[in-house]
């Protein structure tokens, strides 16, 4: 990575939303898991399901705290490192983050508080009501932070003025009901979830290995098997949406996840395996699977899938056409309050969407309409994003969740027959499995936000012209500064998730009944488990 504002800034926010988004699922996740469980308890009246919606609430309690102070920051930075962003679009993309903040975030941190001091309080109905809202809230936050983030990928809705400088929203329902923002919701949400139930299983199977508030861990592994295994099929359905969308909107980062250097008579092969050469342009190694790509991403057997050497000819012909708007418009600030001559007009009109096209050339001259060909050819290459780590990451992710499927359905079998601890060693993958869902939706996030690279606002605004006009070591200081206190928020957020593990919940049913299988500590050959 070169030393410069750029970069720095793009990897300062990049290291505090990945570190924000380790919060993020499970707070999604956890908060639907705890509104079932309360609901079997008001439905049953069974006390064993108050104490467990009590006990995972804590862990949840902890995770929304530091969830909330690693959010906060992210939104401070598009003032801080990204202030032409923030001039530039901030007409439309400061509309979802004040709703986010209005309407969900103090409507989740309202009942997040009567969830945990109203359980004497409220009635049981009333309760339960809190325990969905809070839910609702979690999710609702999520919601408007994609919607902002799916603008910038699929920016509609909104137009550039030429007298402002600045792009202004056009139609806010069309922000709202954006494809790609409600596709990605749809897929983080699920993602979340995914989280969540390994967490319940991972923590469940731990106390059942220890032998353990057996009750509790058994009911908890019935929930997050069956919650789990419905969120992992979810996940990957509503990743292939992303996938189709990506087709129309983004084909750019789509031609770099399959390493297509070329374009593919349809339906395009899914390379399986491969070396993504940058310089050689091409995958050394290639290991195809016919059609999948083709009928994923496009949903038909005769449609083409554009190679990045075709997109970045698509690209080159942009930049001419950017040029063309780029020097209109500036004949149209010239002008001032000046009649415009109507070619002007017309001619921005005709080419205004490329003009982001235009500002790639910065990189290379202070005045894009002055870049020679071999200029324009370099920043048309510039559109393709780093293709290796793409190409692996997504491997990573669509790997790890062809396992969660599996283990969730394992465990949901297990549940069924009543045989959640016949296996110990099943137990310990379910253990030592916790951190794969983070791991994938951490994936999932660089995959889409690195995949748009060189795009801040995919089209519109590139990267390198959005940052603040700050100098490095200003940068480098608040990078240094942001280690340090996440670091310390890391090691909190972790010695108190494992101190309430260890203690388990604060009472036990009477008679617990002990596992059939799994040995107690210090116990002999353990008594047969009663039929329930």
């Amino acid at each position: 990575m070169e030393l410069d504002v750029v970069s720095l800034s793009r990897f300062q926010f990049a290291m505090t939303a990945l570190y924000h988004f380790l919060f993020v699922p499970l707070t999604l996740g956890l908060s639907v898991v705890l509104a079932i469980m309360e609901t079997v308890y008001v439905t049953t009246g069974r006390a064993i399901w108050r104490q467990m919606t009590q006990f995972w609430g804590t862990l949840f309690g902890i995770n929304f705290v530091l969830g909330v102070a690693t959010g906060l920051t992210m939104e401070f930075q598009f003032g801080m490192n990204w202030s032409y962003y923030s001039h530039y679009v901030g007409d439309i993309f400061g509309a979802p983050l004040a709703l986010e903040g209005l309407m969900a975030f103090f409507l989740e941190a309202t009942f997040v508080g009567l969830f945990f001091f109203g359980w004497d309080k409220l009635s049981k109905l009333g309760h339960l009501a809190t325990t969905w809202a809070v839910a609702a809230g979690s999710n609702f936050s999520a919601l408007w932070i994609l919607i902002a983030n799916g603008w910038m990928q699929n920016p509609v809705g909104a137009a550039f003025n030429p007298q402002t400088m600045r792009m202004e929203m056009t139609d806010f329902w069309e922000v709202i009901f954006n494809p790609v923002a409600q596709a990605k919701f749809v897929h983080t949400a699920s993602a979340g979830y995914v989280c969540a139930a390994f967490f319940v299983l991972g923590v469940s199977a731990w106390y059942l290995l220890k032998g353990r508030h057996i009750a509790l861990a058994k009911r908890s592994m019935t929930v997050a098997a069956a919650f789990g295994l419905a969120a992992s099929l979810s996940a990957v359905v509503l990743g292939d949406e992303s996938g189709y969308l990506a087709t129309e909107h983004q084909k750019m980062k789509l031609a770099a996840i399959e390493g297509m250097w070329e374009t593919e008579p349809a339906p395009a092969p899914f390379t399986a395996f491969g070396f993504p050469d940058q310089e050689a342009r091409e995958t050394h190694y290639a290991i195809h699977i016919p059609f999948v790509t083709g009928l994923i991403a496009t949903r038909t057997l005769n449609t083409e899938i554009p190679g990045i050497v075709d997109l970045v000819k698509l690209a080159e012909e942009r930049i001419r056409e950017g040029i063309k708007a780029y020097d209109a418009l500036q004949a149209i600030r010239a002008a001032g309050s000046s009649q415009v001559p109507q070619a002007v007009s017309e001619t921005f009109e005709a080419n205004a969407r490329q003009l982001g096209y235009a500002y790639l050339l910065r990189r290379y001259v202070d005045d894009p309409r002055q870049a020679t060909d071999a200029q324009i050819s370099q920043a048309a290459w510039d559109t393709v994003p780093q293709v290796g780590p793409l190409f692996w990451t997504f491997r990573i992710m669509v790997g790890l969740g062809v396992f969660f499927i599996l283990l969730t359905g394992t465990f949901f079998y297990l549940s069924a027959r009543r045989r959640l601890d016949a296996h110990p060693w099943l137990l310990w993958v379910a253990v030592f499995a916790i951190p794969l869902p983070w791991v994938a939706s951490e994936c999932g996030w660089f995959v889409a936000e690195f995949g748009r690279q060189p795009w801040i606002i995919e089209g519109v605004l590139p990267t390198a012209a959005a940052v603040s006009d700050l100098g490095i070591t200003q940068v480098l200081l608040t990078i240094m500064g942001f280690v340090v206190i996440y670091t310390v928020l890391a090691i909190i957020e972790m010695g108190l998730m494992l101190k309430a593990i260890r203690k388990g919940p604060t009472f036990e049913p009477a008679n617990p009944r002990p596992s059939s299988n799994v040995p107690q500590p210090g116990a002999g050959i353990p008594a047969p488990l009663p039929a329930e």
